[in-house]
């Protein structure tokens, strides 16, 4: 029976090949999981505020909806395009958003309007990003649909840049 016996003074290499694979693989997880973390945020140039705050949301909560209007009208969730001033016309321009706002309000905690009341309504809030060169009648529509009684989104924050003077002190 011959067993190889190798001397402390062998030289013993070790394939890196996959560590180096694991290495490339834990790059892109976390490339993708950061670009994830954004993604409901459109490119818009947004008013300024002089007292505005910024946004915290809490962690734990589950995640809001994120609704942003470009200077054009465009309205876009999750990068889905739900009203369009140029292809939706018409009594029924705003029914995409409104039957995806429905969607919202149904998945959304529900609390009672008041103490006791037996009607029930969306307690999350719904964020509206709009550019700084928008027609504030858009705001005021996608105000109007969430009012819909079927949808009852009735907290609204409206997103806008901080001052770099208040940036810096925070």
């Amino acid at each position: 029976m011959n067993l190889n016996k190798h001397s402390a003074e062998t030289d013993m290499e070790m394939d890196m090949t996959p560590m180096i694979d694991v290495v490339f693989l834990l790059i892109i997880f976390f490339m993708v999981i950061t670009d994830l973390s954004q993604q409901d945020l459109e490119e818009l140039e947004m008013a300024v505020a002089k007292n505005a705050v910024p946004d915290k949301p809490d962690p734990k909560a589950p995640p809001r909806p994120i609704l942003n209007v470009k200077h054009t009208g465009v309205m876009i969730l999750k990068r889905n395009t739900y009203f369009d001033p140029e292809v939706d016309k018409g009594p029924k321009k705003y029914q995409r958003l409104r039957d995806q706002l429905y969607l919202i309000a149904q998945q959304m905690k529900k609390a009672p309007i008041e103490p006791g009341a037996s009607r029930m309504v969306p307690d999350d809030p719904l964020m509206i990003r709009v550019d700084a060169s928008t027609d504030f009648k858009y705001v005021q529509d996608i105000m109007k649909e969430c009012g819909d009684t079927s949808i009852s989104i009735w907290k609204l924050q409206i997103g806008v840049k901080v001052p770099q003077e208040n940036a810096a002190k925070k």
